[in-house]
């Protein structure tokens, strides 16, 4: 766990950092060897390369995942009109869709 992550998130208004620390669980428990870093103003999820990044907005937590291609989204959910970039706005603890994210998270970080 990166020292500049966690503050990050103990930062948040407490909504977004109760979904920012589910995620941060998920991405540990599903990613295999992770590494987290904070780089431009964000918690960023890597094992060989960045694969997912973690960002607050007023009224929700951004989740991005890096080669988006990998990532099976047959409800549309993610956003975003990037080359290789898309995210997925988390706006309550109930909105996470856990099985969904954990499939995300581990095919994103292959």
């Amino acid at each position: 766990m990166n020292n500049n992550v966690t503050e990050y998130i103990n930062q948040a208004p407490d909504q977004q950092k109760k979904i920012m620390e589910i995620v941060r669980q998920l991405i540990h428990e599903n990613a295999g060897q992770v590494q987290e870093e904070f780089k431009w103003s964000r918690p960023v999820f890597r094992n060989e390369k960045d694969f997912a990044y973690l960002k607050t907005a007023k009224a929700y937590v951004t989740l991005g995942f890096f080669n988006f291609q990998k990532l099976d989204d047959p409800g549309n959910l993610l956003e975003g009109t990037g080359k290789d970039m898309r995210h997925i706005k988390l706006k309550s603890v109930d909105s996470i869709d856990k099985d969904l994210l954990k499939k995300w998270i581990s095919a994103s970080s292959e």
